[in-house]
């Protein structure tokens, strides 16, 4: 699925590595890579016109594949594509890449909540931003042959 998508329209967010991010094996821990699609999530959000402070949503799922590691003094970017809008909930596609090579792949699931946390419909605004960066595939490419991931 991640492959043979059209990353050229994803919203890009670049992260700024510090060495706390990094494990004893000198590469980027794990856990890091969750709070990497945060901050993405943040800043997509604000460049949505969703400040944090309105930004009422919970994760409702994460799935994150890891393809190859990051270490020291690469540039990071997380870039994200929306995969579906729904009624309280939207689906982002995500990938983090360092120096130009996409090394995980993210799909979220977040939902809109009220201040007692109930899911509350989308706003008709958020939901035309965010269908902005609908995820589209690109022509002519075969999955098997590229070796993208799936």
């Amino acid at each position: 699925m991640f492959g043979r998508l059209d990353w050229s329209a994803a919203h890009r967010a670049g992260i700024q590595m510090r060495y706390g991010d990094l494990d004893t094996m000198g590469h980027l821990n794990n856990a890091v890579y969750v709070q990497y699609l945060e901050t993405s999530r943040v800043i997509l959000m604000t460049d949505l016109g969703v400040p944090p402070s309105q930004d009422r949503s919970v994760i409702a799922r994460l799935e994150l594949d890891y393809r190859h590691e990051i270490r020291p003094g690469q540039t990071v970017v997380v870039e994200t594509l929306v995969e579906r809008v729904g009624r309280t909930s939207w689906t982002l596609l995500s990938r983090v890449v360092a120096d130009g090579l996409p090394c995980a792949y993210a799909r979220t699931v977040q939902v809109r909540v009220d201040a007692d946390l109930r899911p509350v419909p989308l706003a008709d605004d958020l939901r035309g931003r965010l269908s902005g960066l609908l995820a589209q595939e690109q022509e002519g490419q075969d999955l098997a042959a590229s070796g993208a991931a799936p």
